[in-house]
């Protein structure tokens, strides 16, 4: 009981710490009566602020690919400059009759030009590529931290239920005690026991009664918190499903969401393998530059007149082959890097199975060993109400033989509480919940 108050504790302290994490979060008009842990998990999911992430990474990734795509429209620019130089050329050739000026030391020109790229290698295409792999990867980030909150979600409904099994198992001790107190009561009346046996009986039951307040207020904080995950009322009577048992711990085949994000980002270090090649490959494109100003390509004219020139330009940027082999060896190492993440996941997770797995056997054993301490605490108490009756024994004994039935069942509510844990762990863990 001692360990089982630490866990609930630590428990509603995780809540309390998650309810500063959300903030304050309105909460819908509508009161759910009935509850089912499918239902908590979705509830929460869809209300956790993560999820509009979702939204807003397809939003940026939309934007890029959009900028991206407009790299093939013309792109235009002004420029202008006015300089003055030290000297010009001067054509000294005495021809008679003809003087050939020289073009002034101050110079001015504005310029227009658009470009029209028709071909970049592929580096806008796989620019793209890259966009929508990255947009995938960091999805899938969220669905890894969405699914990580089901844990939480887990927690607290498994606590309500140990709240409800304690809470039903005071109310048949209460039942107990009262049983005791009519047969005292009784005994009394006729002057064959003593009002102090009826007074142990009545301070029991009240010590009952507070057990019952402590288990409701524990209870309310609980469902209060869930309320807060799910963003929704609860009615305070609400009752909630006890999940299906899992049997099939022999399935250990693992459907965890950070396996598809370890291999998002395999695909996307991938894709930077075919970039870093489109970038290296020679682009071409089309221009046009319109200019205003003096000298004109005329320079035998000292005015201010209109100029232009066209047509193609090649490039082809010959720095980046210093490093491709460096980066191509780079995003070998970030792959070998996100399979070791991978591995050490596996690992983790297979041996978070195997203690799970251990669990659960461990605790349907005891389960039935509890069953049958039971069967025989319920005879011992059964034979005590009768001794109790009978004036033979006291309330004191009568009530050591209760409380010890109440620990049995207490014990076997706790066991079975861990045993449905362990088989929801065991789903979580292997990402099949």
């Amino acid at each position: 009981m001692y360990y089982l108050t630490k866990w609930l504790t630590r428990l509603v302290k995780k809540g309390l710490a998650a309810i500063s994490l959300l903030g304050v979060l309105n909460v819908n008009a509508q009161e759910i009566l009935n509850l089912n842990l499918d239902q908590a998990n979705a509830f929460a999911r869809k209300n956790y602020p993560a999820i509009k992430k979702k939204d807003l990474l397809a939003q940026t990734a939309s934007l890029n690919i959009e900028n991206l795509h407009k790299g093939f429209l013309p792109q235009f620019s002004l420029s202008g400059q006015a300089t003055y130089q030290s000297d010009v050329t001067h054509i000294n050739i005495p021809i008679p009759g003809i003087k050939i000026p020289s073009p002034g030391n101050d110079q001015y020109k504005v310029s227009a030009e658009v470009n029209q790229l028709i071909y970049d290698g592929g580096s806008i295409k796989q620019q793209n590529i890259l966009q929508q792999l990255n947009e995938t990867t960091e999805q899938q980030g969220v669905e890894v931290e969405l699914y990580q909150l089901r844990d939480r979600v887990n927690q607290l409904y498994l606590g309500i239920l140990y709240l409800d099994a304690e809470n039903s198992q005071a109310e048949l001790i209460k039942q107990d005690i009262q049983i005791g107190i009519k047969k005292v009561e009784a005994q009394v009346q006729n002057g064959v026991s003593f009002k102090s046996n009826l007074n142990v009986l009545k301070a029991e039951l009240l010590k009952a009664e507070q057990r019952t307040i402590e288990i409701a207020y524990s209870r309310k904080g609980m469902i209060e918190i869930l309320e807060l995950f799910m963003n929704v009322n609860l009615a305070n009577n609400v009752v909630l499903e006890k999940p299906a048992a899992f049997k099939n711990v022999a399935d250990t085949n693992i459907t965890r969401p950070e396996l598809t994000l370890y291999a998002d980002r395999t695909k996307l270090l991938g894709q930077q393998n075919k970039l870093i090649k489109a970038r290296n490959q020679p682009k071409a494109s089309l221009f046009f530059q319109g200019n205003y100003g003096r000298p004109t390509f005329n320079f035998l004219s000292n005015s201010f007149d209109f100029f232009y020139i066209g047509g193609i330009r090649f490039n082809w940027p010959l720095g980046g082959f210093y490093t491709r082999k460096n980066d191509n060896q780079l995003v070998e190492i970030n792959k070998r890097n996100v399979e070791i993440q991978k591995e050490i996941f596996l690992l983790n997770t297979n041996a978070q199975l195997k203690q799970q797995r251990s669990d659960i056997d461990k605790l349907d054993q005891l389960i039935a060993s509890d069953k049958e301490i039971i069967s025989l605490r319920e005879s011992v108490k059964a034979a005590a109400s009768a001794q109790l009756e009978n004036g033979v024994i006291t309330a004191n004994d009568y009530l050591r033989e209760v409380n010890a039935e109440d620990q049995a069942k207490q014990t076997l509510i706790t066991h079975q509480i861990q045993l449905l844990q362990a088989q929801i762990n065991y789903e979580t863990i292997s990402g099949k919940q």
